[in-house]
């Protein structure tokens, strides 16, 4: 009985360690979270799949053309993708936290235009995020400012 006493107790505290090393957060997980682009047309869910971070939209302020629909890639450069739907479409992938509040590594597509860009993003304060796409360098992109949607205290 003793024997199966601490067994189980072994297998709970290795359970809990485990989980609690999977969920303890990075300095890059400031990140995380629902974030509405400067235009206010949509939302982009931010999150992590292994040591990098992505983003979908999950939100957009007109989500049907006027027939409708549901909002399509129609812009996107490859034919095959037009009709993906936007709400769930990944529009940044890759980001790797670099210290400093900075993400870079990544790529941004705009669905408006049909375009990808390189990408950084820097989080300004715990609810504001400046997102710089551009070509080649930095110093000739366009930066928007995103506001958290979950505003954190």
């Amino acid at each position: 009985m003793k024997k199966l006493l601490v067994l189980l107790f072994a297998i709970f505290a290795i359970s809990s360690f485990r989980s609690l090393a999977q969920t303890a957060p990075t300095e890059g997980d400031k990140m995380l979270g629902v974030w509405e682009v400067g235009s206010g047309k949509a939302r982009v869910k931010v999150t992590k799949y292994g040591d990098k971070y992505a983003g979908k939209i999950v939100w957009l302020k007109e989500p049907k053309y006027e027939d409708g629909t549901n909002k399509r890639d129609k812009n996107n450069p490859d034919e095959t993708k037009r009709n993906v739907p936007l709400l769930g479409y990944s529009n940044l992938l890759g980001f790797v936290y670099t210290g400093n509040n900075t993400w870079e590594e990544g790529t941004i597509y705009d669905p408006e235009s049909g375009s990808t860009y390189n990408c950084t993003i820097k989080l300004i304060d715990e609810n504001t995020l400046d997102v710089r796409g551009y070509i080649g360098v930095q110093m000739f992109g366009r930066t928007d400012t995103w506001k958290r949607m979950q505003v954190k205290k």
